[in-house]
């Protein structure tokens, strides 16, 4: 790298990354443009300033969907290329490495997910969107870093056969048209659920493994964030877990045992699928008779449906607890204190948050008639 290939990069930064008007953004995105010598030092600041995001607790999921909440497409494809090209180099140079931490299953899903193929565009606009991405990037706030793979805890199978089978029955669940057998697969796949998360715990509590909660992060994305946090939180707590909703930032953190985080992700975007569905042929039907409040009439069937599934949920978290005997029951006990202090050490300071702007009579009863035909059944009793 040259100096003055290192100088025309320093120039268009102090120009653009510090200032927010769009005459300075065209000023650094021309210097860049007429010196193509600057591409790999352009492209080496920016895995920098992605590496610098680990350090603040970011996962690649979160920046790809952080970047996608604030910008355009274009850098969510740039942004997508430096996480895999920075994560190639660090593994490549992992033995000099000091400021990576281990990246375990979950990270590696989230990287396999990322489209690599960087945005095909002009010189300038493609500086102009590395500009405004590092603007971005530049800006970020450090937030809770997560243990993707909790010290002396086995990683539980990415892709096991159960979790397999988990997958297929709640993908047909999603897809069918018929309510008794969208049921029974939903259903069947709780049970599959149950089971895989007792058979975990009760192995680690037998063989005594050094287990320990982890976390994950799960987007909640407007419209409507607020039911879709309530729900996700609904679902959380059915799974001995807990959620932890930032607003701002657009994910709640879900901290808890790996089968039961795999459980609640799994439930989750199943049951958001089915209330998508249920919620836009509910509003056909009122749009056919004449109705046009659309947004409220989302709003309020959404509350509601969060509100019975949480219900529901908490029923079965009830059931199952207190069917649960001999060296379950403390299993079970030790794990929830154990998710609980782990919260606590994470967010200290959390405030509770209500469903509001709920005001459509008619999307109210037709979320909760939604929820109950999702036919989330309580867990078989533990024998």
């Amino acid at each position: 790298m040259s100096s003055s290939t290192s100088t025309t990069v320093a120039r268009a930064f102090e120009a653009a990354l510090y200032a927010d008007s769009d005459a300075a953004l065209d000023t650094g995105a021309s210097m860049l443009a007429a010196d193509p010598s600057c591409d790999a030092e352009l492209a080496r600041r920016g895995e920098e300033f992605v590496a610098g995001a680990w350090r603040r607790g970011w996962q690649p999921a979160d920046l790809v969907r952080f970047v996608r909440r604030e910008l355009e497409d274009v850098h969510v494809r740039l942004v997508s290329a430096l996480i895999v090209s920075e994560n190639s180099e660090n593994s490549e140079n992992s033995e000099n490495s000091e400021n990576h931490e281990p990246r375990g299953p979950r990270w590696v899903a989230q990287l396999e997910d990322l489209d690599a193929q960087p945005p095909r565009t002009d010189r300038f606009s493609y500086a102009t969107a590395a500009l405004e991405l590092y603007r971005l990037l530049l800006r970020l706030p450090t937030i809770e870093p997560l243990d993707d793979v909790p010290e002396g805890t086995a990683a539980a199978p990415q892709d096991s056969r159960m979790l397999t089978r988990i997958r297929a029955l709640l993908a047909k669940a999603e897809a069918t048209g018929f309510p008794e057998e969208a049921e029974a697969l939903s259903a069947k796949a709780q049970e599959l659920m149950a089971r895989h998360s007792i058979d975990e715990a009760l192995l680690a509590a037998r063989t005594h493994a050094k287990n320990a909660p982890g976390a994950c992060r799960i987007g909640v994305e407007p419209p409507y964030e607020t039911a879709q946090a309530v729900l996700l939180d609904a679902v959380a707590g059915a799974n001995r877990c807990r959620a932890v909703w930032n607003d701002s930032l657009g994910f709640s953190t879900v901290v808890g045992f790996e089968p039961d985080l795999e459980a609640v992700e799994l439930l989750y975007t199943s049951l958001l699928v089915q209330a998508t569905a249920a919620m836009t042929k509910a509003e056909a039907a009122q749009r056919a008779g004449g109705r046009k409040r659309t947004k409220t009439f989302r709003q309020s069937f959404l509350a509601a449906y969060a509100h019975r599934i949480g219900d529901r949920l908490a029923s079965a978290a009830e059931s199952q607890v207190a069917s649960a005997a001999g060296e379950l029951l403390p299993v079970l006990v030790a794990r929830e204190v154990a998710v609980t202090d782990h919260v606590e050490r994470m967010f200290p300071e959390t405030v509770t948050t209500r469903l509001r702007g709920v005001t459509d009579e008619a999307g109210w009863h037709e979320g909760a008639a939604a929820a109950d035909r999702a036919q989330v059944r309580g867990r078989r009793p533990i024998p």
